[in-house]
């Protein structure tokens, strides 16, 4: 059996940096979605996937894959979406068991009122906190961490 290899001390404190950091906006955001448009960062990130696509809408397959969500978990944060008007559901003509999400009117106006509080609460948060360097670091680094999780 191999040893483990532990953690030195930069490798750690990237990793705690990293956990709360990623905590600590991930609250933020959520919080400020919840004050100014009564939405959960994932029913945030529905409206803005199904409003960059023509039509404003996608199968909740590929919807799921974008978010990288779970399937019940989408159909759970879709469902509360529909219940307020902001996407409806309906069945895919050439396959029984598909069904896409669409956005309606409501929810474009709505995704068009909460952007621009989000966008300045994740400059706040996170992106005004770094310098252009620092920024293209992170984003190099947690690039290439998710490149090598989607091969995975």
């Amino acid at each position: 059996m191999n040893e483990p290899r532990w953690l030195d001390e930069l490798e750690m404190a990237a990793w705690q940096g990293f956990l709360e950091a990623g905590h600590r906006v991930a609250r933020r955001l959520e919080q400020q979605l919840k004050d100014d448009a009564g939405l959960s960062h994932p029913q945030y990130e529905i409206l803005v996937h199904l409003s960059s696509v023509p039509g404003g809408e996608l199968r909740m397959t590929e919807l799921a894959d974008r978010l990288i969500t779970s399937k019940s978990g989408l159909t759970y944060q879709v469902g509360q979406l529909e219940r307020r008007g902001l996407v409806r559901r309906r069945a895919c003509p050439t396959d029984v068991r598909g069904v896409f999400a669409a956005l309606t009117e409501e929810g474009r106006a709505l995704l068009r009122a909460a952007a621009p509080g989000h966008v300045a609460a994740v400059r706040e948060t996170l992106v005004d906190v770094l310098d252009r360097d620092q920024l293209a670091v992170l984003a190099e680094a947690l690039g290439e961490v998710g490149r090598r999780l989607r091969r995975a």
